[in-house]
C-alpha cells in the first residue's frame, strides 16, 4: 500500500488496481494485469531493480493493446483516476466507438507502423461507410477481404450485422451530444431558477432553413444550425419534413 500511493502515472489506470506479488527464481516482483477484455497479458516489475518504478513495459503494452489513442488520451489527463473514470471506463463499456470521432486537425494525413486493434477497426469501418455511403454487406466482399488479410490473414473484420450495429450507435451518441449542446440545461434551469437563456453550448447559433422540390413534386425543408465551437466552424443539419401542402 505504501508504494501504491507513489503510483500516479495514468498508465496504471490500464491495469488491475491491485498486483499480485509473486516470486520468480528466488526474486520478488509486482504482476500488474491488463484489464482490457479479453487479455491476459501480464507485466512484472522486478522490486530489487533500480527502475522498480518504471511504466516503459507497462506503456508499451497500452500501445499495443487499448491502441496510441488512449494512450496519447491518459498523458492528458490529470491523474490516473480522471484515465479510469473517462477513458478506460468508456473503452470497456463500448469499445470506445465514438472516441475515434473526435474532430482532428487538417494537418497532413499520417499512418500509424501497427495494424488496427478490433476497437480502431471497427470505429475506422464506421467512419468509411458513413462518409462514403458503402453497404454494411462491403466488408463480406471478396476484393475487401483478400485487401485487409494478404499478409495478415488473422486481422479482424466485423460482420455487416456489427458494422450496422456500430453505425447506429455512433449515430444516436452524436444525436444525444448535439442535443445536450443546443438544449437548455436542466441543472442550469434548477440552479438559475429557470433561466432559459443558458444553455450547454453559451455562444451564439444560427439557425438556416432551405426548401426545395424534388423531381417527383414532393416538396421538402430541411433545417440546420450553425456554430462555432472550440475555434471549430460546425454545422449540423436538424431535421427534414416534407411538407404536406405547398401554398402558391
Amino acid at each position: 500500500e505504501r508504494l501504491m500511493k507513489e503510483w500516479t502515472s495514468p498508465v496504471y489506470a490500464f491495469f488491475n488496481p491491485t498486483p499480485r506479488i509473486v516470486e520468480i527464481n528466488g526474486r520478488r516482483a509486482h504482476e500488474f494485469k491488463c484489464d482490457a477484455r479479453g487479455c491476459k497479458t501480464t507485466i512484472q516489475r522486478f522490486l530489487d531493480k533500480k527502475d522498480a518504478r518504471s511504466t516503459g513495459n507497462m506503456r508499451k503494452h497500452v500501445k499495443s493493446c487499448w491502441g496510441d489513442a488512449a494512450l496519447t488520451a491518459a498523458d492528458d489527463a490529470k491523474d490516473a483516476k480522471e484515465v479510469q473514470t473517462k477513458i478506460v471506463t468508456g473503452i470497456l463499456r463500448d469499445g470506445s466507438i465514438t472516441e475515434s470521432f473526435e474532430r482532428k486537425g487538417k494537418g497532413k494525413v499520417t499512418y500509424a507502423h501497427r495494424q488496427h486493434t478490433r476497437t480502431e477497426t471497427r470505429s475506422e469501418l464506421v467512419r468509411w461507410v458513413s462518409e462514403s455511403l458503402r453497404p454494411f454487406e462491403i466488408v463480406k466482399d471478396r476484393a475487401f477481404q483478400s485487401l485487409m488479410k494478404t499478409g495478415r490473414p488473422e486481422y479482424y473484420i466485423p460482420s455487416p450485422t456489427t458494422v450496422a450495429r456500430d453505425v447506429k450507435l455512433v449515430f444516436a451518441r452524436t444525436c444525444q451530444r448535439i442535443a445536450k449542446m443546443l438544449q437548455v440545461s436542466f441543472f442550469a434551469i434548477t440552479i438559475y431558477h429557470t433561466n432559459p437563456t443558458h444553455k450547454e453550448y453559451d455562444g451564439k447559433m444560427n439557425f438556416t432553413t432551405d426548401g426545395w422540390t424534388s423531381m417527383n413534386h414532393h416538396a421538402f425543408v430541411a433545417f440546420s444550425v450553425h456554430l462555432e465551437h472550440q475555434g471549430v466552424p460546425l454545422s449540423f443539419p436538424l431535421d427534414i419534413i416534407e411538407v404536406a401542402t405547398v401554398w402558391k
